[in-house]
């Protein structure tokens, strides 16, 4: 016989007065489930069941019911056009695989043949059916199981009908399976099959005789009538599922143009996005083409699941991350398991099982072409997560989103910071007009009156002359040490300082800050001065100039501040975190709490520039900051307030090993 013949047109030309009738892939499904169901009920004795079922893919969908029908009769046959791994095989029941070409693979075929029952679904698609499936793209398997499906065929409960489609199958059977002969033979005894039968009309009184329990296939029927209720009721589902999609991104969209905060706007995106869609893990983070790593700042995470916040993502590695930068577009994995991009990288491999990803999704955020973040979707469970068009597009739009809100946060971001910077920039300016206005006037002025009144006056006394010539001195020494500042903060900031770290003894750079000092008046005598350090302290490594530096310019500057009848303290010893901290402390007037951090300012100055009753520039602070960040220590004021005196700590690192002296 051919095989390429079709099983429908035989028995409709062996049995001309049958009528075939339409049926969608739907019907078809609950018709053969209910008659599964009639043979797993355990009314029949060891019937004969043969199901043909075109193509592996259909049959691997029903693979487990026909290992509990096995256990129910030895004569069970299943037939389908091999895809994968189905082959000829007697495990549990026989499995028969014909040729693609066999015209059983347009057809869907189950008949049960019993002692006191018979039934049988013969049919054949139909060839619209056919054609609209060769055109659905192969990126979209599931298509082609759609209830759509047109069928063209008989069922029927005729006994007469059944055995003959029973004997037209089990031919065909023979044709690939020839081993299955003689238990082919058994069953043809016991049913009779290929036994003539005389007229149909005499034999018509006994052909639908059966003494069994029909209840199993009514109720599936049943329940199928129920099944199409439901997936209306589905359909309904589906539509208000599509509403509530586009009001989520509406609330994203309102969420993020009500903040200009980016982490905000992430934090909010991932927490909406991860829920709505029932991911086990959904990630956003700042990226760029450029970028080897990323670090996860922003996560919705599901219970029992393990979190990645925190973690470094290796990018520049990355074979998905590197194809969105190629083609511009979102990838995605259904299954870690077996995607070769995944499989082929040892670095995706490890992250896939280490934070178990089974489906895997990156989506680039993307502002006029360039690329400002990235958001990931993990499912972790079983089975694979098989990613709907309707997901892919909802991920798109909250992305493109995302991108708009983060373009606008960084504009307002950078324009705050420099807003900031001009009003700094301004107030440099400002307190550098003034005080150098100050500070450079007035001793001018001074050396002026005096160099004039020196040349003016040749009969001036000696001991006149000798005050003139000492203020001028003093005054161009003023002069002198403020464009010293101005020379030292500008290469401190520029990093034009070469510094050599040495092993140095701190009281010695408190006797030699002090000894720097400039010598004050009667009148102008200085507070007490209080020196506490700590016994062994150990050695400390710095350049020994610039911390002299810092210590004169902070005791000098507590000096100001602080009347003579105060005191100044000078404490050093070693804290928790393996440095020097050093205090200077006074009994002076005091600094605001606000104004704890901007006392570093340059020209910064507590009374302001045009009302002070102190001398200076305003640099000594700023200068002492940059000195000790460049060996690598902190740097900070406290107080309490106005008139409650105030205390400057700093941080010199230790060498190791040394206890002092």
């Amino acid at each position: 016989m051919s095989i390429s013949t079709s099983v429908l047109s035989d028995l409709l030309k062996s049995l001309p007065y049958l009528r075939p009738q339409l049926y969608f892939k739907a019907s078809l499904t609950a018709l053969s489930h209910a008659m599964e169901d009639q043979v797993l009920a355990a009314t029949l004795f060891q019937p004969l069941v043969i199901a043909s079922f075109q193509r592996e893919r259909f049959y691997r969908q029903e693979a487990h019911r026909y290992q509990r029908l096995s256990q129910r009769s030895d004569q069970i046959y299943v037939l389908s056009a091999p895809e994968t791994d189905f082959t000829n095989s007697s495990e549990y029941y026989e499995k028969v695989a014909f040729e693609p070409e066999d015209g059983l693979s347009q057809e869907w075929h189950l008949v049960v043949i019993a002692d006191n029952y018979a039934t049988c679904l013969v049919c054949r698609e139909s060839l619209g059916s056919i054609a609209k499936n060769k055109q659905v793209p192969e990126i979209s398997p599931g298509l082609d199981t759609d209830t759509g499906r047109r069928f063209e065929g008989i069922w029927t409960s005729e006994r007469g009908v059944s055995l003959k489609a029973a004997q037209l199958l089990l031919d065909r059977i023979v044709v690939y399976r020839p081993v299955l002969a003689d238990k082919i033979e058994e069953a043809r005894q016991r049913f009779g099959l290929g036994e003539p039968r005389g007229n149909s009309g005499t034999a018509a009184l006994n052909e639908y005789a059966c003494d069994i329990d029909t209840d199993p296939f009514v109720q599936r029927l049943v329940t199928y009538l129920q099944a199409s209720q439901y997936k209306l009721h589905k359909a309904y589902r589906s539509i208000t599922a599509q509403a509530r999609k586009e009001r989520l991104v509406n609330s994203i969209s309102t969420a993020i143009r009500r903040s200009l905060d980016p982490r905000e706007v992430l934090n909010v995106a991932a927490q909406e996005l991860g829920q709505h869609l029932g991911t086990c893990r959904c990630l956003i983070y700042r990226a760029q083409a450029t970028d080897g790593q990323a670090i996860i700042e922003h996560e919705f995470l599901n219970p029992g699941i393990v979190s990645v916040r925190g973690q470094t993502w290796e990018l520049e590695n990355n074979p998905l991350f590197r194809e969105i930068i190629q083609e511009g577009e979102g990838v995605c994995v259904t299954d870690t398991l077996i995607d070769d991009r995944v499989t082929s990288s040892a670095a995706l491999s490890l992250i896939a099982k280490k934070f178990a990803i089974r489906s895997w999704l990156m989506e680039p955020v993307f502002y006029q072409g360039r690329l400002l973040g990235i958001v990931e979707l993990h499912y972790c469970r079983l089975p694979p997560h098989e990613w709907q068009s309707g997901e892919l597009d909802l991920v798109k739009a909250i992305a493109t989103q995302v991108g708009a809100a983060l373009i606008q946060a960084e504009a307002f971001a950078n324009l705050e910071e420099l807003n900031k910077q001009l009003e700094a920039l301004d107030r440099t300016r400002s307190n550098l007009i003034a005080i150098t206005g100050h500070e450079l006037r007035t001793p001018l002025s001074t050396i002026q009156v005096c160099l004039e009144s020196l040349a003016s006056e040749p009969d001036m006394p000696l001991e006149l002359q000798q005050v003139m010539l000492n203020t001028a001195l003093s005054d161009s020494e003023r002069m002198r040490k403020l464009v010293q500042d101005f020379l030292t903060l500008s290469n401190l900031e520029s990093g034009r300082v070469e510094w050599h770290s040495e092993s140095l003894s701190f009281q010695e750079c408190v006797d030699l800050a002090l000894s720097r000092l400039r010598s004050r008046s009667a009148e102008d005598k200085p507070p007490q001065i209080k020196i506490q350090i700590a016994e062994n302290l150990p050695l400390v490594r710095a350049d020994g100039d610039w911390l002299v530096e810092v210590l004169a310019k902070l005791i000098d500057n507590a000096c100001k501040f602080t009347p003579s009848s105060g005191q100044i303290t000078i404490e050093a010893a070693r804290n928790s975190h393996q440095m020097v901290e050093v205090t200077v402390a006074d009994t002076g007037r005091g600094i605001e709490p606000n104004r704890l951090e901007i006392v570093f300012d340059r020209f910064y100055q507590e009374e302001g520039a045009l009302r002070r009753t102190t001398g200076g520039t305003g640099l000594g602070l700023a200068i002492s900051r940059q000195i000790v960040n460049g060996w690598g220590g902190e740097i900070w004021a406290q107080s309490t307030g106005k008139d409650q005196g105030s205390q400057f700590h700093f941080t010199i690192p230790i060498v190791q090993g040394t206890t002092g002296d």
